[in-house]
Protein backbone atom coordinates (compact mmCIF):
# COMPACT_ATOMS: atom_id res chain seq x y z
CA UNK A 1 0.00 0.00 0.00
CA UNK A 2 1.24 3.65 -1.38
CA UNK A 3 2.66 5.93 2.20
CA UNK A 4 -0.12 8.46 2.64
CA UNK A 5 1.70 12.30 2.67
CA UNK A 6 0.29 15.99 3.27
CA UNK A 7 -1.99 15.36 6.13
CA UNK A 8 -0.34 17.98 8.08
CA UNK A 9 -2.92 21.22 6.34
CA UNK A 10 -5.89 18.37 7.25
CA UNK A 11 -4.92 17.88 10.95
CA UNK A 12 -4.51 21.81 11.52
CA UNK A 13 -7.70 22.72 9.31
CA UNK A 14 -9.89 24.80 11.49
CA UNK A 15 -12.81 22.40 10.91
CA UNK A 16 -10.81 19.59 12.00
CA UNK A 17 -9.81 21.22 15.43
CA UNK A 18 -13.25 22.24 16.29
CA UNK A 19 -14.24 18.84 15.77
CA UNK A 20 -11.27 17.20 17.99
CA UNK A 21 -12.23 19.99 20.50
CA UNK A 22 -16.08 18.43 20.26
CA UNK A 23 -14.89 14.76 20.90
CA UNK A 24 -12.72 15.46 23.37
CA UNK A 25 -14.75 17.47 25.74
CA UNK A 26 -17.88 14.82 25.14
CA UNK A 27 -18.71 13.86 28.96
CA UNK A 28 -16.18 16.24 29.89
CA UNK A 29 -17.87 19.65 29.83
CA UNK A 30 -17.99 20.15 33.79
CA UNK A 31 -14.54 20.00 34.15
CA UNK A 32 -12.51 23.37 34.68
CA UNK A 33 -9.61 22.46 31.84
CA UNK A 34 -12.50 21.80 29.81
CA UNK A 35 -14.81 25.06 30.57
CA UNK A 36 -11.67 26.88 30.52
CA UNK A 37 -10.59 25.74 26.84
CA UNK A 38 -14.10 26.22 25.77
CA UNK A 39 -14.52 30.19 27.04
CA UNK A 40 -12.09 31.20 24.84
CA UNK A 41 -11.83 28.48 22.11
CA UNK A 42 -10.94 30.47 18.75
CA UNK A 43 -7.69 31.95 20.60
CA UNK A 44 -7.29 28.57 22.14
CA UNK A 45 -7.49 26.37 18.98
CA UNK A 46 -6.09 29.36 16.69
CA UNK A 47 -2.64 29.21 19.28
CA UNK A 48 -2.63 25.02 18.94
CA UNK A 49 -2.95 25.67 14.77
CA UNK A 50 -0.23 27.85 14.92
CA UNK A 51 2.13 25.90 17.29
CA UNK A 52 1.20 22.58 14.89
CA UNK A 53 2.33 24.69 11.98
CA UNK A 54 5.69 25.42 13.48
CA UNK A 55 6.11 22.31 14.54
CA UNK A 56 5.93 23.25 18.61
CA UNK A 57 3.32 22.05 20.18
CA UNK A 58 3.94 20.78 23.89
CA UNK A 59 2.77 16.82 24.83
CA UNK A 60 4.11 15.01 28.11
CA UNK A 61 1.95 16.62 30.61
CA UNK A 62 0.53 13.88 31.89
CA UNK A 63 -1.36 13.74 35.52
CA UNK A 64 -0.55 10.24 36.67
CA UNK A 65 -2.90 7.98 39.35
CA UNK A 66 -3.67 4.45 39.60
CA UNK A 67 -6.79 2.44 39.18
CA UNK A 68 -7.17 -1.37 40.56
CA UNK A 69 -10.32 -2.33 38.39
CA UNK A 70 -9.79 -5.28 36.98
CA UNK A 71 -6.47 -4.85 37.86
CA UNK A 72 -3.75 -2.39 38.98
CA UNK A 73 -2.67 0.20 36.17
CA UNK A 74 -1.18 3.54 36.32
CA UNK A 75 -3.17 5.71 34.05
CA UNK A 76 -1.59 9.08 32.26
CA UNK A 77 -4.22 11.84 31.63
CA UNK A 78 -3.06 14.31 29.57
CA UNK A 79 -3.91 18.00 29.77
CA UNK A 80 -6.92 19.09 27.75
CA UNK A 81 -5.46 21.36 25.76
CA UNK A 82 -3.49 17.48 24.19
CA UNK A 83 -6.08 16.20 24.49
CA UNK A 84 -7.59 18.20 21.66
CA UNK A 85 -4.76 17.48 19.83
CA UNK A 86 -4.77 14.07 19.58
CA UNK A 87 -8.75 14.00 18.59
CA UNK A 88 -7.47 16.53 15.82
CA UNK A 89 -4.59 13.71 15.05
CA UNK A 90 -6.36 10.55 14.90
CA UNK A 91 -9.43 12.08 13.10
CA UNK A 92 -7.24 12.29 9.60
CA UNK A 93 -5.12 9.17 10.53
CA UNK A 94 -7.28 6.90 11.74
CA UNK A 95 -8.16 6.03 8.70
CA UNK A 96 -5.02 5.10 7.54
CA UNK A 97 -4.42 2.94 10.33
CA UNK A 98 -7.78 1.17 9.75
CA UNK A 99 -6.75 0.04 6.29
CA UNK A 100 -3.57 -2.49 8.09
CA UNK A 101 -6.58 -3.85 9.81
CA UNK A 102 -7.86 -7.23 9.16
CA UNK A 103 -11.83 -7.58 10.00
CA UNK A 104 -11.22 -10.43 12.93
CA UNK A 105 -9.32 -7.11 14.64
CA UNK A 106 -11.38 -5.37 17.71
CA UNK A 107 -11.03 -2.50 19.51
CA UNK A 108 -10.68 0.95 19.05
CA UNK A 109 -12.75 0.30 15.42
CA UNK A 110 -16.27 1.33 14.71
CA UNK A 111 -18.81 -1.20 15.10
CA UNK A 112 -15.71 -3.54 16.72
CA UNK A 113 -16.41 -3.28 20.24
CA UNK A 114 -16.07 -5.95 23.22
CA UNK A 115 -19.26 -7.58 22.59
CA UNK A 116 -18.98 -7.93 18.69
CA UNK A 117 -15.27 -9.55 19.83
CA UNK A 118 -16.83 -12.18 22.23
CA UNK A 119 -19.89 -12.88 19.51
CA UNK A 120 -17.50 -13.59 17.07
CA UNK A 121 -15.56 -15.89 19.49
CA UNK A 122 -19.01 -17.48 19.96
CA UNK A 123 -19.63 -18.23 16.54
CA UNK A 124 -15.72 -20.19 16.49
CA UNK A 125 -16.42 -21.96 19.60
CA UNK A 126 -19.53 -23.88 17.66
CA UNK A 127 -17.46 -24.72 14.45
CA UNK A 128 -14.15 -26.03 16.19
CA UNK A 129 -13.62 -28.41 18.84
CA UNK A 130 -10.47 -26.62 20.23
CA UNK A 131 -8.89 -23.64 20.89
CA UNK A 132 -5.40 -21.40 22.06
CA UNK A 133 -5.92 -18.41 23.71
CA UNK A 134 -2.77 -15.88 24.42
CA UNK A 135 -2.08 -12.79 26.09
CA UNK A 136 1.27 -10.37 25.56
CA UNK A 137 2.74 -9.70 28.79
CA UNK A 138 2.38 -6.24 29.96
CA UNK A 139 1.80 -5.38 26.74
CA UNK A 140 1.85 -1.25 27.11
CA UNK A 141 4.69 -1.08 29.12
CA UNK A 142 6.22 -3.40 26.82
CA UNK A 143 5.83 -1.98 23.51
CA UNK A 144 9.09 -0.87 21.60
CA UNK A 145 9.06 2.28 20.18
CA UNK A 146 11.61 1.70 17.49
CA UNK A 147 9.50 -0.46 16.17
CA UNK A 148 6.39 1.29 16.47
CA UNK A 149 7.98 4.24 14.40
CA UNK A 150 9.14 1.88 11.99
CA UNK A 151 5.88 0.26 11.44
CA UNK A 152 4.44 4.18 10.72
CA UNK A 153 6.63 4.78 8.13
CA UNK A 154 5.14 2.14 6.30
CA UNK A 155 1.94 4.04 6.43
CA UNK A 156 2.74 7.27 6.34
CA UNK A 157 5.53 10.00 4.80
CA UNK A 158 3.97 13.47 6.14
CA UNK A 159 7.51 14.16 7.97
CA UNK A 160 5.56 16.72 10.46
CA UNK A 161 2.88 14.51 11.52
CA UNK A 162 5.84 11.61 11.93
CA UNK A 163 7.54 14.23 14.02
CA UNK A 164 4.40 14.54 15.97
CA UNK A 165 3.62 10.75 16.09
CA UNK A 166 7.46 10.99 17.86
CA UNK A 167 7.07 13.23 20.27
CA UNK A 168 4.24 11.50 21.97
CA UNK A 169 6.31 8.19 21.61
CA UNK A 170 9.44 10.08 23.73
CA UNK A 171 6.91 11.89 26.19
CA UNK A 172 6.25 8.81 28.18
CA UNK A 173 8.79 5.46 28.93
CA UNK A 174 8.24 2.66 31.01
CA UNK A 175 12.27 1.38 30.56
CA UNK A 176 14.67 3.17 27.81
CA UNK A 177 12.64 3.60 23.94
CA UNK A 178 9.52 1.40 25.36
CA UNK A 179 6.34 1.77 26.58
CA UNK A 180 2.34 3.75 25.71
CA UNK A 181 0.66 5.88 28.37
CA UNK A 182 -2.40 4.42 29.21
CA UNK A 183 -5.18 6.69 28.90
CA UNK A 184 -3.81 8.71 25.79
CA UNK A 185 -6.12 8.05 22.20
CA UNK A 186 -3.02 8.04 20.18
CA UNK A 187 -2.24 4.81 22.30
CA UNK A 188 -5.11 3.09 22.03
CA UNK A 189 -4.51 3.04 18.33
CA UNK A 190 -0.77 3.05 18.57
CA UNK A 191 -1.37 -0.65 20.50
CA UNK A 192 -3.70 -1.53 18.24
CA UNK A 193 -1.78 -1.16 15.22
CA UNK A 194 1.32 -2.68 16.80
CA UNK A 195 -0.04 -6.00 16.39
CA UNK A 196 -1.26 -5.70 12.80
CA UNK A 197 1.81 -7.49 11.50
CA UNK A 198 0.70 -10.00 13.88
CA UNK A 199 -2.67 -10.50 12.72
CA UNK A 200 -1.47 -10.82 9.14
CA UNK A 201 1.09 -13.49 10.01
CA UNK A 202 -1.47 -16.09 11.81
CA UNK A 203 -4.22 -15.47 9.11
CA UNK A 204 -1.69 -15.04 6.22
CA UNK A 205 1.37 -16.88 7.04
CA UNK A 206 -0.08 -19.30 9.37
CA UNK A 207 -3.55 -20.09 7.46
CA UNK A 208 -5.73 -19.89 10.64
CA UNK A 209 -8.87 -18.33 9.46
CA UNK A 210 -10.49 -18.90 12.82
CA UNK A 211 -8.57 -15.96 14.98
CA UNK A 212 -10.30 -13.21 16.98
CA UNK A 213 -8.22 -10.10 18.45
CA UNK A 214 -9.06 -7.88 21.14
CA UNK A 215 -6.06 -5.66 21.62
CA UNK A 216 -3.61 -8.09 23.09
CA UNK A 217 -5.80 -10.61 23.85
CA UNK A 218 -6.32 -13.27 20.93
CA UNK A 219 -7.20 -16.67 20.27
CA UNK A 220 -6.83 -19.09 17.80
CA UNK A 221 -9.89 -22.03 16.80
CA UNK A 222 -8.65 -25.28 15.43
CA UNK A 223 -9.77 -29.43 15.24
CA UNK A 224 -6.62 -30.42 17.65
CA UNK A 225 -4.58 -29.95 20.56
CA UNK A 226 -1.36 -30.88 18.71
CA UNK A 227 -2.10 -28.85 16.29
CA UNK A 228 -2.74 -25.65 18.00
CA UNK A 229 0.69 -26.45 20.20
CA UNK A 230 2.46 -25.62 16.51
CA UNK A 231 0.32 -22.44 16.21
CA UNK A 232 1.71 -21.16 19.41
CA UNK A 233 5.49 -22.12 18.85
CA UNK A 234 4.88 -20.10 16.26
CA UNK A 235 3.84 -17.18 17.48
CA UNK A 236 6.15 -17.19 20.01
CA UNK A 237 9.01 -16.65 18.03
CA UNK A 238 7.45 -14.30 15.70
CA UNK A 239 6.66 -11.37 18.81
CA UNK A 240 10.05 -12.00 20.15
CA UNK A 241 11.84 -11.19 16.35
CA UNK A 242 9.56 -9.10 14.60
CA UNK A 243 7.77 -7.51 17.99
CA UNK A 244 10.38 -8.08 20.85
CA UNK A 245 7.16 -9.12 23.00
CA UNK A 246 6.71 -11.93 25.12
CA UNK A 247 3.60 -14.15 25.81
CA UNK A 248 1.97 -14.15 29.27
CA UNK A 249 3.04 -17.79 30.60
CA UNK A 250 -0.66 -18.25 31.06
CA UNK A 251 -1.52 -19.74 27.60
CA UNK A 252 -5.07 -21.63 26.97
CA UNK A 253 -5.45 -24.44 25.11
CA UNK A 254 -8.44 -26.09 25.85
CA UNK A 255 -11.61 -27.86 24.21
CA UNK A 256 -14.43 -25.51 22.95
CA UNK A 257 -16.33 -27.41 25.16
CA UNK A 258 -15.16 -26.48 28.51
CA UNK A 259 -15.51 -23.04 28.00
CA UNK A 260 -13.34 -20.42 27.82
CA UNK A 261 -12.84 -17.22 29.71
CA UNK A 262 -12.46 -13.91 26.88
CA UNK A 263 -13.21 -10.18 27.58
CA UNK A 264 -14.85 -11.12 31.13
CA UNK A 265 -17.22 -13.55 29.73
CA UNK A 266 -17.08 -17.42 29.62
CA UNK A 267 -17.44 -18.48 26.36
CA UNK A 268 -18.79 -21.98 25.31
CA UNK A 269 -20.10 -23.32 22.09
CA UNK A 270 -24.03 -22.54 22.77
CA UNK A 271 -24.18 -20.28 25.43
CA UNK A 272 -22.23 -17.10 27.03
CA UNK A 273 -21.82 -16.96 31.17
CA UNK A 274 -20.35 -14.39 32.91
CA UNK A 275 -16.43 -15.56 33.63
CA UNK A 276 -15.61 -15.93 37.79
CA UNK A 277 -13.44 -12.58 37.80
CA UNK A 278 -16.82 -10.52 36.27
CA UNK A 279 -18.85 -12.01 38.77
CA UNK A 280 -16.55 -10.87 41.77
CA UNK A 281 -16.65 -8.18 39.91
CA UNK A 282 -20.30 -7.48 40.11
CA UNK A 283 -20.86 -8.35 43.87
CA UNK A 284 -18.23 -5.92 44.82
CA UNK A 285 -19.41 -2.80 43.34
CA UNK A 286 -23.30 -4.04 43.92
CA UNK A 287 -22.38 -3.55 47.76
CA UNK A 288 -20.54 -0.73 47.46
CA UNK A 289 -22.82 1.38 45.30
CA UNK A 290 -25.64 0.42 47.45
CA UNK A 291 -23.10 1.25 50.77
CA UNK A 292 -22.68 4.87 48.91
CA UNK A 293 -26.74 5.06 48.53
CA UNK A 294 -28.03 3.84 52.05
CA UNK A 295 -24.98 6.49 53.42
CA UNK A 296 -26.45 9.74 51.51
CA UNK A 297 -23.81 10.24 49.65
CA UNK A 298 -25.29 9.44 46.56
CA UNK A 299 -28.77 10.57 45.02
CA UNK A 300 -30.91 8.31 43.41
CA UNK A 301 -30.51 9.43 40.30
CA UNK A 302 -26.56 8.77 40.60
CA UNK A 303 -27.18 4.80 42.03
CA UNK A 304 -29.59 4.52 39.04
CA UNK A 305 -26.70 5.34 36.70
CA UNK A 306 -24.21 3.54 37.85
CA UNK A 307 -26.43 0.18 38.64
CA UNK A 308 -27.63 0.59 34.89
CA UNK A 309 -23.82 0.60 33.72
CA UNK A 310 -23.21 -1.97 36.36
CA UNK A 311 -25.86 -4.48 35.23
CA UNK A 312 -26.03 -3.62 31.30
CA UNK A 313 -22.41 -5.87 30.76
CA UNK A 314 -24.19 -8.85 31.98
CA UNK A 315 -27.37 -9.23 30.37
CA UNK A 316 -25.60 -10.02 27.65
CA UNK A 317 -24.73 -13.17 29.47
CA UNK A 318 -26.89 -15.97 31.09
CA UNK A 319 -26.84 -14.27 34.03
CA UNK A 320 -30.13 -13.90 35.76
CA UNK A 321 -29.34 -16.54 38.32
CA UNK A 322 -26.32 -14.85 39.63
CA UNK A 323 -28.21 -11.32 39.61
CA UNK A 324 -30.63 -12.85 42.11
CA UNK A 325 -28.17 -14.24 43.67
CA UNK A 326 -26.73 -11.22 44.44
CA UNK A 327 -30.01 -9.56 45.47
CA UNK A 328 -31.08 -11.94 48.39
CA UNK A 329 -27.18 -12.17 49.38
CA UNK A 330 -26.43 -8.54 49.71
CA UNK A 331 -29.04 -6.36 49.11
CA UNK A 332 -30.01 -3.60 51.28
CA UNK A 333 -32.37 -5.51 53.47
CA UNK A 334 -30.36 -8.86 53.38
CA UNK A 335 -27.55 -6.70 55.45
CA UNK A 336 -29.53 -5.69 57.81
CA UNK A 337 -30.24 -2.35 56.90
CA UNK A 338 -33.45 -0.02 56.66
CA UNK A 339 -34.10 2.29 53.06
CA UNK A 340 -34.04 6.27 54.31
CA UNK A 341 -38.10 5.59 53.50
CA UNK A 342 -39.53 2.69 55.44
CA UNK A 343 -42.21 0.64 53.73
CA UNK A 344 -45.06 2.59 55.75
CA UNK A 345 -44.04 5.73 54.50
CA UNK A 346 -43.99 4.33 50.91
CA UNK A 347 -47.81 2.92 51.22
CA UNK A 348 -48.91 5.96 52.95
CA UNK A 349 -47.54 8.17 50.66
CA UNK A 350 -48.81 5.90 47.60
CA UNK A 351 -52.26 6.15 49.52
CA UNK A 352 -52.42 9.77 49.25
CA UNK A 353 -51.43 9.90 45.79
CA UNK A 354 -54.10 7.83 45.11
CA UNK A 355 -56.73 9.89 46.56
CA UNK A 356 -55.92 13.34 44.66
CA UNK A 357 -58.16 13.83 42.21
CA UNK A 358 -57.14 13.55 38.39
CA UNK A 359 -57.01 17.35 37.90
CA UNK A 360 -54.86 18.07 41.01
CA UNK A 361 -50.98 18.26 40.74
CA UNK A 362 -49.64 16.21 43.58
CA UNK A 363 -48.21 18.04 46.55
CA UNK A 364 -44.65 16.69 47.41
CA UNK A 365 -43.97 15.90 50.62
CA UNK A 366 -41.60 17.39 52.64
CA UNK A 367 -38.53 14.66 52.99
CA UNK A 368 -40.37 12.90 49.96
CA UNK A 369 -38.40 11.94 47.42
CA UNK A 370 -39.65 13.32 43.83
CA UNK A 371 -41.44 10.53 42.46
CA UNK A 372 -40.81 9.03 39.00
CA UNK A 373 -43.45 9.22 36.17
CA UNK A 374 -44.32 6.19 34.42
CA UNK A 375 -46.77 4.82 31.67
CA UNK A 376 -49.71 2.69 33.09
CA UNK A 377 -49.21 -0.81 33.13
CA UNK A 378 -45.53 -0.53 33.06
CA UNK A 379 -43.35 -2.37 35.32
CA UNK A 380 -42.14 0.00 38.43
CA UNK A 381 -38.57 0.74 38.05
CA UNK A 382 -36.97 -0.11 41.54
CA UNK A 383 -35.09 2.57 43.17
CA UNK A 384 -31.88 1.36 41.45
CA UNK A 385 -33.46 2.33 37.82
CA UNK A 386 -32.36 -1.27 37.01
CA UNK A 387 -34.74 -3.67 35.12
CA UNK A 388 -34.16 -7.29 34.72
CA UNK A 389 -34.63 -8.92 31.17
CA UNK A 390 -37.69 -10.86 32.91
CA UNK A 391 -39.42 -7.71 34.12
CA UNK A 392 -42.21 -9.19 36.03
CA UNK A 393 -39.78 -11.02 38.13
CA UNK A 394 -38.80 -8.40 41.15
CA UNK A 395 -36.41 -10.97 42.91
CA UNK A 396 -34.86 -10.25 39.50
CA UNK A 397 -34.67 -6.42 39.54
CA UNK A 398 -31.51 -5.21 41.43
CA UNK A 399 -33.59 -2.41 43.54
CA UNK A 400 -31.47 -1.60 46.65
CA UNK A 401 -33.63 -0.31 49.45
CA UNK A 402 -36.51 -3.23 47.98
CA UNK A 403 -37.74 -5.84 50.86
CA UNK A 404 -39.19 -9.10 49.35
CA UNK A 405 -40.84 -10.12 52.97
CA UNK A 406 -43.63 -11.61 50.76
CA UNK A 407 -41.94 -14.35 49.33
Amino acid sequence: MKRVGQLLAAVTDPENLRLAFWKASKGKRAKADCRSFQESLDTNLGALRADLLAGQVRVGDYHYFTVHDPKKRTICAAQFRERVLHHALMNVCEPVLERAAVFDSYACRQGKGQLAAVRRAESYARRYGWFLKMDVRKYFDSVDHTVLRGLLRRKFKDGAVLALFDQVLASYQTAPGRGLPIGNLTSQHFANFYLAPLDRFIKEHLGRGAYVRYMDDFVVWGESGADLRGVWREVEAFLAAELRLALKPNVGLNRTAFGMDFLGYRVFPQELRLARRSRLRFARKFRRYECEWVAGRWTELQLQQRMQALVAFTLHARSRPWRRHVLHRFGVVANGLEPRDSRRQLEQLERQRQELPVSEPQQQQPGQQEQQHRVPGCPRPSSSGVLDDAQADPAAILSPGVSFRGE
